[in-house]
């Protein structure tokens, strides 16, 4: 499934023109709980914020995936950038029972990219390693550089995903998860061809699943994208 230009502005005026009056109703409830804490007990009450929760969240996946194609560039560390998220990830998984590694090469490059945008991608990755996961299994993230592109992998030991769900993993709205929205990883896939890159994945019931990302050390594109931002 592809959307063009014209789809992904609509989703984007869509979700805009939600956000208000959800957040209008949000900050209702919330003052409704703070008036009347009885109503934390209300039968249904709790389904309700729930709800609530889970429409913002989409709105927000929403607005993301819009925007997942349009790169704001900057020169960075890709290794910098890696430690931080391993570090953060590492310290919000710290009190579960799944083991995290990683082995990030010394060598990792300076890169052109968006570093908030590709930030997003391995955190997304790392935290649906982290939903899949079972106690006492692993979680691992590698990375390094080669003469030509720069590769990530994320590995895990959890439940695996089936042969006929991987075809459709990076559509939009197709999800396999209780509570997911179908976008996660559309917005990763969108992300890393942005940047002229691939996102791979292989997977097995009860074994475990690996996602690599890898993309080019230079491309013209994104160093013409980047000296005409630089230029404004």
């Amino acid at each position: 499934m592809t959307f063009n230009k014209d789809f992904e502005f609509l989703l984007s005026k869509f979700a805009h023109e939600l956000r208000n009056p959800l957040t209008s109703v949000y900050s209702s409830i919330q003052l409704i709980e703070l008036q009347h804490p009885e109503v934390k007990d209300f039968k249904y009450w709790s389904s309700l914020t729930c709800d609530l929760e889970y429409m913002n969240s989409l709105i927000s996946e929403l607005s993301s995936f819009s925007k997942s194609e349009r790169l704001s560039l900057t020169k960075f560390s890709l290794r910098a950038m890696l430690e931080q998220i391993s570090l953060s990830f590492a310290a919000s998984i710290a009190e579960s029972e799944v083991e995290y590694t990683s082995r990030l090469d010394s060598a990792l490059p300076i890169i052109i990219g968006d570093e908030i945008k590709m930030k997003e991608v391995f955190l997304n990755l790392l935290r649906n390693a982290y939903e899949a996961s079972l106690p006492d299994k692993k979680i691992y993230m590698e990375a390094f550089a080669n003469e030509t592109e720069v590769i990530v992998r994320i590995q895990d030991t959890g439940c695996g995903i089936s042969k006929e769900h991987l075809p459709t993993i990076f559509e939009p709205f197709v999800t396999h998860k209780k509570e997911g929205t179908g976008l996660g990883l559309a917005i990763c896939d969108h992300v890393v061809k942005a940047h002229h890159g691939k996102i791979a994945v292989e997977s097995a019931p009860g074994v475990g699943t690996v996602f690599t990302v890898s993309f080019p050390l230079a491309n013209a594109a994104l160093l013409a994208s980047y000296g005409a931002q630089s230029e404004k």
